[in-house]
């Protein structure tokens, strides 16, 4: 049986109602503010991310496509990265869970995915 994708949403794209509505439906999701992790570089997000096996969740895409190269010409692995625009709650929500239908956790190890490809 595949492992669903669980979710940590960085600084940047906590949201209550995006919260609610992932968790509505049955995602796991942890955020930087419940991890105590606010203020933290995005280096060490998404290495608490990989140390927790979730994918991490970012509006920071020019950072975290750079920090996915650096990752990998290190050899270094992660448990995925989904960047996204900042856009209206509902369009990121629904998104976001056309993406966690068709992917699960083995699949985003070390794979950037851009949340633009699940409209």
């Amino acid at each position: 049986m595949t492992e669903p994708i669980r979710l940590y949403l960085d600084e940047d794209t906590i949201n209550r109602a995006l919260i609610a509505g992932l968790r509505a439906r049955n995602v796991d999701v942890m955020t930087a503010q419940e991890a105590g992790r606010i203020g933290e570089s995005d280096e060490t997000q998404l290495a608490f991310a990989t140390s927790e096996q979730r994918t991490i969740f970012t509006f920071n895409t020019r950072d975290f496509v750079q920090l996915h190269r650096e990752w990998l010409e290190k050899g270094q692995e992660h448990a995925g990265i989904v960047v996204s625009d900042q856009l209206q709650v509902g369009v990121v929500l629904r998104r976001l869970l056309k993406l966690l239908d068709a992917r699960d956790s083995a699949e985003m190890r070390n794979w950037l995915e851009f949340l633009s490809n699940w409209r």
